[in-house]
């Protein structure tokens, strides 16, 4: 369906979102959509009917992990600037929507690949560091990169390594005086957002894209979440999940708790709904809607109005 002259933005964005993990992330390989467990009946049940419902019918060979949420994070980054960029009349400012996270290649050595890891694991603290609130860690960074003793004394808790950040740009004095004079330099000499004062970029949001989620890793974004808590000077940014899961268990893993992450996102939360209702899935849909009434679970397109706010 072609987009209307009525039609919500959100709507379409969301479907072009839709069209693109049908293109470049989802696969149908021997009846099993590639964001399903094989081994677990009712995920995939729910993940074909979600599938049918967005439209992918077609068969494919599916992905590697790594490629396919590669891609998904690809998707959602540019679902975010189609949608949160319109918003300028809710949220001035100078956005920018950035895609930054970084993996080990296949294939290396052991020895290798732990230096490589070791290495991004500085370069993505070198990029957290850009932002106001994270710029002290590069004195960490640096420290633990040349100091192997220190790093093991250290751990990993001072690595953040977002997949998407959506960050605010610093505002002069003459955007800052434009309706009447409200800053000059005796004033407002500290604030974080003055350009004049030499700060960094405001972390506006951190997300976290999880194509899907499964027991061995499922706590990863907590941790993130966790790093991003403890490790601020300033202002926490908004910390979420995105995620194509489809079994409502295990979104739960993540959704419920203390409120270390600010809320779940599912790419195709109505229709996850339908399907779990309509194969008689009593349990997941009790689940759903524990974790939507708790807040803890949403649609992709509630996303961008909550980074609004």
């Amino acid at each position: 369906m072609s987009q209307g002259l009525n039609e919500a933005l959100f709507l379409a964005a969301r479907r072009r979102f839709h069209d693109v993990l049908k293109e470049k992330v989802l696969r149908l390989d021997k009846g099993v959509l590639s964001n399903a467990d094989k081994g677990n009946k009712a995920s995939r049940a729910i993940a074909l009917g979600i599938a049918k419902r967005i439209g992918l019918d077609q068969p494919g060979v599916k992905l590697k992990g790594q490629t396919a949420g590669n891609q998904f994070e690809i998707a959602t980054a540019s679902f975010i600037r189609e949608t949160f960029l319109q918003l300028k009349h809710l949220r001035p400012g100078e956005w920018t929507v950035q895609k930054i996270g970084e993996k080990p290649t296949d294939g290396d050595t052991t020895a290798r690949k732990k230096k490589e890891t070791q290495q991004k694991d500085f370069q993505s603290l070198i990029k957290i560091a850009r932002f106001e609130q994270y710029k002290h860690l590069i004195a960490i960074a640096k420290a633990a990169n040349d100091n192997p003793e220190l790093a093991a004394s250290l751990g990993s808790d001072y690595i953040i390594k977002p997949d998407i950040v959506l960050f605010r740009e610093l505002v002069t004095d003459d955007e800052i005086n434009s309706q009447l004079p409200l800053v000059d330099e005796t004033v407002a000499t500290l604030s974080c957002l003055r350009k004049n004062n030499g700060g960094s970029p405001i972390l506006h949001a951190s997300l976290s894209c999880k194509l899907t989620i499964r027991s061995d890793r499922s706590q990863n974004s907590r941790s993130e979440a966790l790093n991003l808590i403890r490790n601020r000077r300033g202002k926490l940014p908004h910390v979420v999940v995105v995620t194509g899961e489809p079994l409502p268990s295990r979104l739960a893993s993540v959704a419920l708790g203390s409120g270390d992450i600010d809320c779940v996102y599912h790419f195709a939360l109505p229709e996850l709904f339908d399907i779990a209702k309509e194969c008689g899935y009593a349990d997941s849909e009790e689940a759903l809607k524990i974790m939507v009434n708790g807040k803890r679970l949403k649609d992709i397109s509630d996303l961008p109005l909550d980074l609004a706010v």
